[in-house]
């Protein structure tokens, strides 16, 4: 399937635009590319002496941004993770140069859409789940291996699962009489092991969630990006990060509370607030965005979308 077989709406897209407050000559980041909705918007507010830096590790996506941007000097297009940026940027040399970051986390419109990429049970393809088919082991390879309490601990964690354990014995007795490794055998199986009485989603929600994660190594790769985010933002720099679960947005909540937050006085110490260090080095803008109700009717993919938005000061 090729890449201009999708139409991919980016979510949030004008709030992420204003939030950006794009300067003509500015530096900016499209750490998710996808099919480029924000990225497009985002160079149509650059100058000449402008910059957009586009990255992501899906090959697809780099296919496309090269048919979009290949005759454009001000955009340069790396393929790698965008846990990877600010070793990119130092390459680059634009280390502590970029005026904004943008992240649209977790998987593409166009990733779920493709049955061949394994990500949704919606259509059934091979159980594959990885951002960069070229790297990493697949869900299949993964599921052909590991062992009962590593399967339920992984549903348990990253997709909450109250039924983890009986899906994991379920995924270990089926193995051992025939492979797992199409989304339908898996979707059926998790199906079989859940009450369908009071289920609002499909019962292979939170597994297909929890796996992806994993295989992804999702969490780690954003944690990677935000512990080196002052090696990549100037001063007065933004980064905007939309997340779709509440493990994102968790994760990227508590690291933007400890950046804006004031150290404590420690019990019994014979010391003022004043006289610690601060080691405030961002500042929240606003309160976190959802879609409204008019992108909603247009995209309800955008319903669990969470957008954050912090600048550096120092």
């Amino acid at each position: 399937m090729s890449v201009g077989d999708f139409n991919h709406a980016p979510v949030l897209h004008a709030e992420v635009i204003a939030a950006l407050a794009i300067r003509p000559d500015g530096y900016y980041v499209d750490g998710t590319y996808g099919r480029g909705g924000h990225s497009h918007s985002i160079l149509e507010c650059l100058g000449e002496n402008g910059r957009l830096i586009v990255m992501d590790k899906d090959p697809e996506a780099i296919q496309s941004a090269q048919q979009a941007f290949a005759d454009d000097p001000r955009v340069t297009i790396i393929h790698d993770d965008f846990a990877n940026m600010s070793e990119q940027l130092l390459a680059l040399q634009l280390a502590e140069n970029i005026d904004g970051v943008l992240l649209d986390l977790g998987v593409s419109s166009p990733q779920l859409d493709d049955a061949s990429r394994g990500f949704s049970f919606q259509r059934n393809g091979p159980l594959d789940m990885r951002m960069n088919p070229a790297q990493g082991e697949s869900a299949a390879e993964w599921l052909s291996h590991a062992d009962e309490k590593e399967i339920s601990r992984v549903l348990w964690e990253y997709g909450e699962e109250r039924f983890s354990r009986r899906i994991a014995k379920k995924i270990v007795e089926t193995r051992e009489l025939q492979s797992i490794d199409d989304t339908a055998s898996l979707s059926a199986l998790i199906s079989s092991c859940i009450p369908q009485r009071g289920q609002r989603k499909h019962p292979a929600t939170r597994s297909f969630q929890a796996i992806r994660i994993h295989i992804n190594q999702e969490l780690e790769r954003i944690g990677r990006l935000l512990e080196s985010i002052f090696e990549v933002l100037a001063v007065g720099g933004r980064l905007l990060v939309i997340s779709f679960h509440s493990l994102e947005d968790r994760l990227v909540k508590r690291f933007f509370k400890l950046q804006t937050s004031k150290p404590k006085v420690p019990r019994g110490l014979p010391i003022r607030e004043s006289e610690l260090v601060s080691n405030i080095r961002l500042k929240i803008i606003g309160k976190a965005i959802k879609a409204g109700a008019e992108e909603l009717s247009v995209n309800p993919r955008a319903r669990s979308a969470v957008l954050r938005i912090v600048e550096r000061t120092v």
